[in-house]
């Protein structure tokens, strides 16, 4: 395909079921909520708003007659013509990694999304195609996938390329390629729903809903007489199995909403890509094109560090805001031995020591006698508020000490948890208190390396490390308190990469 071509005619019923779905709330509340207000900013929202609707709703078929798109041998290119014309070209090379995404308005049509995002900055660095055949996505995606072949071979390979049962036989293909590395089992979605703390999100939803039928039907009098006699006429025991009942039927209920977000979660890989799917609530698939993967992030919190798991990060050049922490994450409740291991799988490159160098005593020192400047100021904060919680009376001092006794504790974990070691083309470190996390990177995607070192480091002969990956914005690790014989080592092996370019 190498023509211009108008959206699918689809894109504009999608547009007015999104257009419906965000005004939705706003109707509610002008028209249902406060329909008898004569409240001058609610008689006039109501008039704009309705004002509002109809605007966008005329210009969603104007957009669609005025916008095309071509899938060309190396580029994409969005076309608008209208009073004014616009072209935006975006080159194959520069598309970091691809996400489809089918919600029930897809599937109802078999259609799909496709979100490209690409090392450029700015708002336009992200390419959103909302509605379009498997075929097309198809067809982008192997232009992509080939793009390098295509420049070498654009005259031999274009007729096979366009021809739909060459590229339905490669896609097939490409899926046997692949190597499932995780599929949660029920087990795991069990431990994920613990770590997620989901169950606890069913008891505000209980409350929100039983206040809202109280009110609706003004019986909150009843309620309470009904909830005071209950109270004072079953004995404990029952009590305890009642609430023991209702602590269980909240971990189901987190354990369906975990489902809902996590079943049937599929990561799998080929010899490029790394292919996050996700096929329950709505049929979701990430890929991550691995030479673009700057360095691997592991990280465990308490409740993960207790329950055995962790969650991978993969930080990819050309990433840029919240969208890419969830395609650039994997699932974040993985067993940690397989977190571990499916690094390893996925990226061949990236090696995981278990043996690390642990930091040297004189560490301790700078560690647990640096001044806590956040203790300092909370501490004179508690003085002058002196706050009450729940009604006790807690003397401010006590909190204080509380507070001072967890950021001791969480430096100690710090320093007996800390770790670093390098090897010949990778770089580990682990770090953190009561949440840890383990950095890895190859020598040749670290872009800058920095030595710092104060007084008294100087005085105790220790340094500071800072790494810097590409990423948007650039991703700095910081290490502190290292031998400085082991940071001039570290130095000289990053210098071996520089002379060897």
């Amino acid at each position: 395909m190498n023509h211009e071509k108008r959206y699918h005619p689809l894109l504009m019923l999608y547009d007015v079921w999104r257009l419906i779905k965000n005004m939705f709330f706003l109707f509610l509340f002008l028209f249902v909520i406060r329909a008898n207000s004569d409240f001058w900013l609610f008689t006039y929202g109501r008039f704009a708003i309705v004002l509002l609707f109809l605007f966008i709703l005329l210009a969603i078929p104007m957009r669609w007659l005025t916008s095309k798109f071509k899938i060309g041998n190396k580029n994409l290119q969005l076309n608008r013509r209208f009073l004014i014309t616009s072209s935006r070209t975006i080159p194959y090379a520069t598309i970091q990694h691809t996400r489809q995404k089918a919600t029930l308005f897809h599937r109802m049509f078999h259609m799909t999304s496709l979100t490209l995002e690409t090392s450029t900055t700015g708002g336009n660095s992200t390419i959103i195609f909302h509605v379009l055949k498997q075929e097309e996505v198809q067809e982008i995606e192997k232009y992509i996938r080939e793009k390098k072949d295509i420049n070498i071979s654009e005259h031999n390979d274009e007729e096979n390329l366009l021809d739909p049962a060459s590229e339905n036989v490669q896609t097939d293909k490409d899926k046997a390629n692949r190597v499932v590395h995780f599929s949660p089992t029920a087990y795991d979605i069990f431990k994920a729903s613990l770590a997620s703390f989901s169950f606890i999100a069913v008891f505000p939803i209980a409350w929100s809903l039983m206040s809202n039928f109280i009110q609706l039907f003004s019986i909150g009098g009843k309620v309470e007489d009904v909830f005071t006699d209950i109270l004072g006429s079953w004995p404990w025991w029952v009590m305890l199995i009642f609430l023991i009942l209702m602590i269980l039927v909240a971990i189901a209920a987190g354990g369906v909403l975990t489902i809902y977000r996590y079943g049937k979660y599929e990561i799998t890989s080929d010899f490029e890509k790394i292919y996050i799917t996700q096929r329950f609530s709505e049929r979701t698939t990430f890929s991550i094109s691995k030479v673009n993967v700057q360095a691997v992030h592991i990280h465990q919190s308490v409740i993960k560090r207790i329950l055995g798991l962790a969650e991978i990060k993969l930080i990819c050049a050309g990433s840029t805001g919240r969208e890419d922490a969830e395609v650039n994450r994997l699932y974040p409740f993985l067993p940690v031995q397989r977190a571990y291991t499916m690094v390893e799988e996925m990226l061949p490159s990236y090696q995981v020591t278990s043996v690390m160098n642990r930091l040297p005593k004189n560490a301790w020192w700078i560690q647990m006698l640096k001044p806590s400047w956040f203790w300092i100021i909370a501490t004179g904060f508690l003085y002058y508020v002196k706050p009450d919680f729940l009604g006790l009376e807690v003397p401010w001092w006590i909190l204080s000490i509380l507070m001072f006794i967890l950021i001791m504790v969480s430096r100690l974990l710090y320093f007996y948890q800390t770790r670093y070691t390098i090897n010949k083309s990778m770089v580990q470190f682990k770090t953190g208190g009561f949440n840890t996390s383990v950095f890895l990177s190859t020598k040749n995607k670290v872009v800058e390396l920095q030595l710092t070192r104060h007084i008294v480091q100087q005085k105790l002969g220790l340094a500071s490390i800072v790494i810097s990956n590409h990423a948007k914005p650039v991703m700095q690790t910081k290490i502190n308190n290292l031998p400085i014989g082991w940071c001039e080592e570290f130095s000289r092996w990053y210098m071996a990469k520089e002379l060897s370019k």
